[in-house]
């Protein structure tokens, strides 16, 4: 377990329309992702002396009363998004994100905690997976696309985003993890992320913009590293001293065999949740060391509740 002072509570969350709407098109079945569930669930368990899940209503259902996952405390706070787009479906997160009191890490269900996470990482005021650098004109994150659709509607931007834009900067902390220590500045940066993607005058920028499904991490990621850089560079701010600290020095070093192995940490991102030989393992791996939930979860999926209630 973590020692005293640093992160003991391990978070998760399931905002389910935006898995009914898409995301559970990634998987290679509805088995494998309530494999996953277990997986990362019964892993982290092992590290944290508190676990706790914020989800709505149906994604509760699913996985505590369906599948019976031993969360220590559940939330469907996740209800207060109710009819919001589904297409933003890091709302979850953030929404989670902002609802911590305490310091604590979140885990997406498709990260599995082989080893605890290193103390320093425990004890930081944020950290996360790993730094990514990327062109700032021309990559997949697209800041300055979204933010000249805003200007254009003179919509809102909040101060961190408007000067991490004008110097140009190419760099995001990926959130397959994230957390820390300071939950003032997490809250603080999740509760600015959520207010770009809900204010009333930004929607025209978003209706301009179309589909925003793979835009969501420029939101997530890109404006946590904008955060962090501009408290860093104003020495007036009350987040001056506020840094993160990351697991992998870069996406290329998590994404090395050898290293993500030392580390005890796997991500199953993008492609590889559908990847045939990683499905298997995945499966053959749970119904191994956690036997009980595996039964749990195929007598779940036999009553015909493969998907959400």
């Amino acid at each position: 377990m973590s020692a005293p002072g640093g992160v003991r509570r391990a978070v998760w969350s399931f905002w389910s329309r935006p898995f009914q709407a898409r995301h559970h098109q990634v998987w290679a079945s509805p088995k494998h992702h309530l494999l996953a569930w277990i997986l990362s669930v019964e892993t982290a368990r092992q590290h944290y002396a508190e676990t706790a899940l914020v989800a709505d209503e149906p994604g509760a259902a699913l996985l505590v009363d369906g599948l019976g996952l031993p969360f220590g405390e559940v939330s469907t706070a996740l209800e207060a998004l109710g009819e919001a787009d589904a297409d933003w479906w890091v709302l979850g997160k953030l929404y989670a994100y902002r609802a911590q009191s305490e310091p604590f890490v979140h885990l997406d269900s498709d990260v599995f905690l082989w080893k605890p996470l290193p103390e320093e990482l425990h004890r930081a005021p944020v950290l996360a997976q790993n730094t990514e650098q990327f062109p700032f004109v021309g990559s997949w994150y697209r800041p300055e696309t979204f933010d000249a659709a805003v200007r254009a509607v003179e919509g809102w931007l909040p101060p961190e985003w408007a000067w991490y834009v004008a110097q140009r900067s190419g760099e995001a902390l990926c959130c397959g993890i994230l957390g820390g220590a300071d939950v003032g500045f997490i809250r603080h940066y999740a509760d600015g992320a959520i207010r770009l993607i809900e204010h009333p005058a930004n929607q025209p920028a978003w209706r301009a913009i179309g589909s925003k499904v793979g835009d969501n991490i420029l939101f997530e990621q890109y404006y946590l590293s904008a955060c962090l850089a501009y408290h860093a560079q104003h020495e007036g701010s009350s987040f001056h001293g506020v840094y993160a600290r990351c697991l992998f020095g870069s996406a290329a070093e998590a994404f090395t065999p050898d290293r993500a192995r030392e580390a005890g940490y796997t991500h199953l991102i993008g492609g590889a949740k559908r990847n045939e030989a990683l499905a298997q393992r995945l499966e053959a791996r749970v119904a191994r060391d956690y036997p009980q939930q595996y039964q749990r979860c195929l007598r779940y999926l036999a009553s015909g509740a493969g998907g959400l209630p």
